[in-house]
């Protein structure tokens, strides 16, 4: 299995290698990619240093597998010729997600609709994927209706610039802003451009990825992307409505039972779950769970991620872990 990371120095990059080690993924030879300035310089993968290479090289050197974490625009246009060469991509960006013909892959929900033939698989958004996991096991129970989201966001979401600005802020340096505003102590109501429906992109992204991924457009979904100074992953409080009663034992019965998702909620121990308690795992963690006292049949879950991690690099190579197993590479 020779397996490419095209974006291997990046913060999702980086936790790609580490999420390739831990769930030992058999890799016969791993292929770093990077732009032009980091070509030459090595990276560290089991303990081997290995020198990255371009992305023309990476395509002359055949790879079964690239993982693409480097931008949209990088994706769009070198996706297709790793393709063509025979190599099964799986991509990070928003590139291919809303492609008709390109499947859109939360393992634990959809993995069991890909085949040999997807020669590009999309991974979704990190707030989509972490969002998703814990409702579409209860969307299976009880038809979701309507959604009403509101994501309190990692600045690592953004990427190494955004960190280094809220470093410099904290440090009182002057520096490179990621942001149109001081990121330290405040929260930005913008993630991503805003549309001309003056919602954001990350907005939108929830709404189209959900109904693509639940295979239902009927729903009804409305979100508020948010961005807050914190490093360890992304917050969501999400409210649903569903078409039938429920039981809220039910509830937390189900989403005990999901793969993936663990249950952090105990009001009377303080327990639910936070950002800083999540870094660095890979589950999704739902906590505040409640009925909504002003709406038939609805329910409010607090969802906390490692974006990094299950909401970006591992779910990428759970993608990869799927088709390797399946031998639909």
């Amino acid at each position: 299995m020779r397996l490419a990371i095209v974006g291997v120095t990046g913060m999702v990059g980086k936790v790609m290698l580490e999420v390739l080690t831990e769930r030992k993924i058999p890799i016969s030879e791993l292929i770093p990619v990077a732009s032009e300035k980091s070509i030459g310089k090595t990276i560290l993968f089991k303990g081997e240093k290995i020198k990255v290479i371009g992305l023309e090289e990476a395509i002359n050197a055949s790879p079964d597998l690239a993982l693409f974490s480097a931008g949209g625009n990088t994706s769009l246009e070198w996706a297709p010729k790793f393709a063509v060469n025979g190599t099964t991509v799986i991509d990070n960006s928003s590139a291919w997600r809303m492609k008709k013909e390109i499947k859109l892959v939360i393992p634990e929900i959809n993995a069991s609709k890909l085949t040999s033939t997807d020669k590009i698989i999309a991974n979704p958004n990190c707030s989509t994927i972490q969002m998703v996991m814990a409702i579409a096991p209860l969307h299976k129970a009880f038809k979701i209706k309507r959604l009403v989201i509101s994501t309190y966001q990692s600045i690592t979401g953004t990427g190494i610039k955004a960190v280094k600005q809220l470093e410099n802020e904290i440090n009182g340096k002057i520096g490179e802003k990621a942001y149109p505003y001081q990121i330290h102590k405040n929260a930005l109501p913008q993630c991503d451009v805003f549309l001309d429906n003056n919602y954001t992109k990350e907005e939108m992204k929830l709404v189209h990825e959900t109904h693509k991924i639940l295979e239902d457009f009927s729903i009804g979904i409305t979100a508020t992307a948010i961005r807050i100074p914190v490093i360890g992953g992304h917050s969501e409080s999400v409210n649903i409505e569903f078409e039938s009663n429920y039981d809220i034992r039910k509830i937390k019965s189900i989403l005990d039972e999901t793969n993936g998702v663990e249950v952090v909620d105990d009001p009377n121990r303080n327990f639910y779950p936070m950002p800083i308690n999540v870094e660095g795992k890979d589950e999704v963690f739902v906590g505040r769970i409640r009925r909504d006292e002003s709406v038939e049949n609805g329910l409010n879950l607090w969802i906390v991620s490692d974006n990094l991690r299950k909401g970006a690099a591992t779910n990428t190579v759970q993608i990869a872990e799927y088709l390797i197993n399946n031998k639909l590479i």
